[in-house]
């Protein structure tokens, strides 16, 4: 009768279950971000997408042997560092700052286990779990995005002709009197977009310049995306009334132009010359 012996990664494992005992209370925080705060939803995805980047990165890479690769000494104070800032953070219930400080965790946990061969293959997978994580300062940019996108926004309907009265963040329109809010600043769509590219950039071939400026494009398109769903908001409201402005047109012309400028990516891509797939991470 043969026998089988099966190694189980036990080290791996035991460090994995005291990490996700250890950082418990964060998750629940991201959670109840990402279910109630409008402008990080994307980020359960990020998790997720995080794990498939690392699984094919693995899995195209040449075998990756651990014992081979001689172990850095930078590793362990990394890993203690991270430990040490995220308790600290967590004591006095910084949670966002836990959060970053969680992510270099994971880093220190995978350096040291992993060596620096598997930190290399797995870099951007993990760096990547920071779009996940909601800014602290993200509220406070809405208001004067707001304000920028109601002038860039007036600006372009007078062009059609539409006799609009803008003053801070109220527009007064000869039919109706509107308020640009902060869903009006396209935080949503400038930080979703902006996660969006850099994936984008690392799974796309070509020079690492190129590359960086597909990922900072992402600020003047969602920019320029949402003043143009701002200006034809406010036409529809001249035409239409607040009402069908606000009541329909609003929630659904979001999805619409940020898939406009999404499709934007493409062409860009194509000028950048960076519009080939790299068959070695995905």
């Amino acid at each position: 009768m043969s026998q089988f012996k099966i190694k189980l990664p036990v080290l791996p494992v035991v460090v994995s279950v005291i990490f996700f005992m250890l950082t418990w209370p964060v998750w629940q925080w991201l959670w109840g971000e990402w279910m109630g705060n409008d402008y990080y939803s994307h980020g359960v995805l990020i998790p997720f997408v995080t794990l498939l980047l690392m699984i094919q990165r693995l899995r195209l890479d040449p075998p990756y042997q651990q014992n081979s690769v001689k172990a850095d000494r930078v590793a362990p104070v990394l890993l203690v560092l991270a430990l040490v800032c995220y308790l600290f953070f967590l004591k006095d219930k910084a949670y966002y700052l836990a959060a970053f400080a969680m992510i270099g965790l994971i880093l220190g946990i995978v350096w040291t286990l992993g060596r620096t061969a598997l930190l290399q293959k797995t870099l951007f997978p993990l760096t990547y779990l920071f779009f996940m994580t909601p800014l602290p300062f993200i509220e406070r940019t809405t208001l004067p995005l707001a304000l920028f996108t109601g002038v860039c926004a007036g600006g372009i309907t007078r062009l059609f002709g539409l006799d609009v009265l803008i003053h801070g963040n109220a527009v007064t329109l000869p039919n109706a009197d509107l308020v640009i809010g902060a869903q009006c600043s396209g935080i949503n769509s400038l930080i979703t977009l902006t996660a969006l590219m850099t994936l984008a950039a690392y799974l796309l071939q070509g020079p690492l310049w190129a590359r960086i400026v597909l990922v900072l494009l992402a600020v003047p398109l969602a920019m320029l995306g949402n003043i143009l769903r701002v200006a034809s908001l406010l036409l529809v409201a001249r035409r239409l009334g607040a009402e069908a402005a606000f009541i329909f047109y609003h929630d659904y012309s979001g999805i619409l132009f940020f898939i406009l400028v999404l499709l934007l990516m493409f062409p860009l891509a194509q000028l950048l010359r960076i519009a080939q797939i790299r068959t070695d991470v995905i």
